[in-house]
């Protein structure tokens, strides 16, 4: 098994909560790869109602929609989209997918903090 940290530096998109945001990120490719998706998962403490508490995302392409296509951009612009775009219905995080549905402000605000974090954290 092969293991990558990476770092996603500025890669929220402008005018969202998630804006300006660095955040780590491993990438774990096994033998099965690009037959099985990669095990990807945030280093950086997240609050996103589809990324669960020990960092691992709760995103279709990494699981039942896997093709062997996908490359790691692909999956990185599909992680990024997920963090503007989340499924509240499917939650990893019930707090953020709650306070997604029901106080969008709140949940900027919260956002706006891990982002804030992200600035100087290791």
């Amino acid at each position: 098994m092969v293991s990558f940290l990476m770092w996603c530096g500025d890669c929220s998109p402008d005018e969202t909560p998630w804006d300006g945001g660095t955040f780590k990120l491993t990438l774990q490719f096994n033998e099965d790869y690009p037959n099985k998706p990669p095990t990807v998962r945030f280093v950086s403490r997240m609050f996103h109602p589809n990324i669960y508490a020990d960092g691992s995302i709760c995103l279709d392409i990494l699981q039942n929609q896997w093709s062997p296509i996908y490359d790691v951009a692909a999956i990185l612009t599909s992680v990024q989209s997920l963090l503007c775009d989340p499924n509240p219905n499917s939650p990893a995080n019930s707090e953020a997918a709650r306070m997604y549905n029901e106080n969008k402000r709140e949940y900027n605000r919260r956002v706006r903090e891990v982002v804030e974090q992200s600035w100087t954290a290791d």
